[in-house]
C-alpha cells in the first residue's frame, strides 16, 4: 500500500512551496500487526496535520509518504530504497523489530535519518550510527521491569511459551539474566513442537506458576489461553504477555473474559498531561477506540522529527546530527536523546514503562500494577 497525506483544516495556517517529505513505515497488512500499523499510522498522521496547522515547516507543508511493510524486514528494506530515492528528509515509524532492524541498517547505510516509533529490539543496528534514533524503550530495560514484576508478585518458577525469532529470544535472554540471580528459574517450551494441550502438561509438570506468551496472535496466543484458561490444574497460573498483545482490540475480541487479568508492557504515563490528554481524544475520535501507547508513539515521531526539520533544516547530514539536541515536549512527557551503553542508536531513555492488564471485572479498563 502506498499513501501519501499533507492534509490542511480549514482556517488552518497557510502553507506554501513544496512539501517536506517524510517517509512512514507501517506494517498494515498481514502478516504485520495490522492494528497496530493502524494505530501507528494515526498518531502519526495526526501529528502532520496538528504540524500544518501551525505553518509547516518554514512555511512549507509536511507530507507523510506511506509504505507498508507487511511485517516483512526485505519488503523495508525496499521501501527505504524507494524512499530515499524520492527524496524525503527522514523516515519514521515500524513497529516489528525485526523489520525496524532491516530498514534502520538500510537507512544507515544510505545516510538517511530515521526516528523509529515503537520497535524495541537493543540491536537495532550492529554498529553505533549517528543517523538513528529511537523513542520506544530498548527491550532490555521493558523486559527487565517486567521480570521485576513478575518477582514482586511472588513468581519463582516461569514458562515461556516462545517461537523461534530474534525478538523472542531476546526477550527470554533478558528475563533469565534477571531473573536468575534472584532466585527464579525460566522454563522454555517451545511452541514450533507443542501443542496447547502439551502446553498445559508442561506447566504441571514444571509446578510453574507463570506462562509468558511469546508468540503471535490471534495464532498461537489465543489457543493456549483458551486451554490454561480451562484446565482446573492450572487456576492459580499467570498468564502474561510481555510484549503487549492485550493492549489492542483484536486480544480482547479473539479471547473476552479469557483475554482479562494477563500482564503485559505499556508504554505510557500514569497520568497523561495537557498535550497528551488532547491527543488521546482526537485519536480516540479518528479510531473511534482507545488509543493504544502505539498510537502515541506514531504522534511523538512527528513532533520531534518537525521540531529537527525547523530547527536544523532539512538537510539529512543536518537532521542526523541534531539529536543530542533535541528537547521536544511529547505526549507521553519531555523527549531528548542520549547514548545508552549497549545501545548502538540514540535513545530517548526516560521513556515511560508500566506493567497492566485487563481488568477482569470490566475488560475495557486497564489496571495499573507496576511502573519502572
Amino acid at each position: 500500500m502506498n499513501t501519501s497525506t499533507s492534509p490542511s483544516q480549514p482556517g488552518a495556517e497557510r502553507t506554501d512551496g513544496p512539501s517536506v517529505r517524510i517517509g512512514a513505515l507501517v506494517p498494515l497488512t498481514r502478516p504485520g500487526w495490522v492494528e497496530a500499523g493502524r494505530h501507528l499510522l494515526a498518531g502519526l498522521e495526526l501529528a502532520v496535520r496538528d504540524v500544518n496547522d501551525t505553518g509547516g515547516i518554514g512555511g512549507r507543508p509536511l507530507e507523510l509518504v506511506v509504505r507498508d511493510t507487511a511485517a516483512d524486514p526485505e519488503r523495508a528494506t525496499a521501501a527505504v530504497d524507494e524512499l530515499a530515492g524520492a527524496g524525503v528528509a527522514a523516515l519514521a515509524g515500524e513497529y516489528h523489530s525485526v523489520v525496524a532492524r532491516a530498514a534502520a541498517t538500510r537507512a544507515d547505510a544510505l545516510g538517511l535519518p530515521f526516528l523509529c516509533s515503537s520497535a524495541v529490539l537493543d540491536a537495532l543496528t550492529e554498529q553505533p550510527t549517528e543517523r538513528i534514533a529511537r523513542l520506544a524503550p530498548p527491550q532490555s530495560r521493558g523486559w527487565q521491569v517486567y521480570a521485576d514484576f513478575l518477582l514482586g508478585a511472588g513468581h519463582r518458577r516461569i514458562a515461556v511459551a516462545a517461537q523461534s525469532s530474534i525478538y523472542w529470544a531476546a526477550g527470554t535472554r533478558i528475563l533469565r539474566d534477571r531473573l536468575a540471580p534472584r532466585g527464579a528459574t525460566l522454563v522454555e517450551l517451545d511452541m514450533n513442537a507443542l501443542t496447547p494441550a502439551a502446553v498445559c502438561d508442561a506447566l504441571v509438570d514444571e509446578g510453574a506458576t507463570a506462562l509468558l506468551l511469546l508468540v503471535g496472535l490471534p495464532d498461537p496466543a489465543a489457543p493456549i489461553v483458551r486451554s490454561v484458561r480451562r484446565d482446573p490444574r492450572l487456576a492459580r497460573v499467570t498468564i502474561g504477555a510481555p510484549a503487549g498483545q492485550p493492549e489492542f482490540a483484536e486480544w480482547a475480541a479473539a479471547l473476552g473474559a479469557d483475554g482479562a487479568a494477563v500482564p503485559f508492557l505499556r508504554y505510557l504515563p500514569e497520568r497523561l498531561g495537557p498535550l497528551g490528554t488532547r491527543v488521546g481524544a482526537a485519536l480516540r475520535e479518528h479510531l473511534d477506540a482507545a488509543p493504544s501507547f502505539v498510537a502515541f508513539e506514531g504522534y511523538d515521531t512527528i513532533t520531534v522529527l518537525a521540531e529537527v526539520l525547523r530547527s536544523h533544516g532539512t538537510d539529512r547530514a543536518g537532521t542526523a546530527a541534531s539529536w543530542p539536541l533535541v528537547a521536544v515536549e511529547g505526549t507521553r512527557g519531555k523527549i531528548r536523546f542520549s547514548r545508552t551503553p549497549g545501545i548502538n542508536v540514540w535513545q530517548w531513555t526516560s521513556a515511560p514503562v508500566q506493567v497492566v492488564d485487563r481488568d477482569p471485572a470490566e475488560p475495557d479498563r486497564f489496571r495499573i500494577l507496576h511502573t519502572g
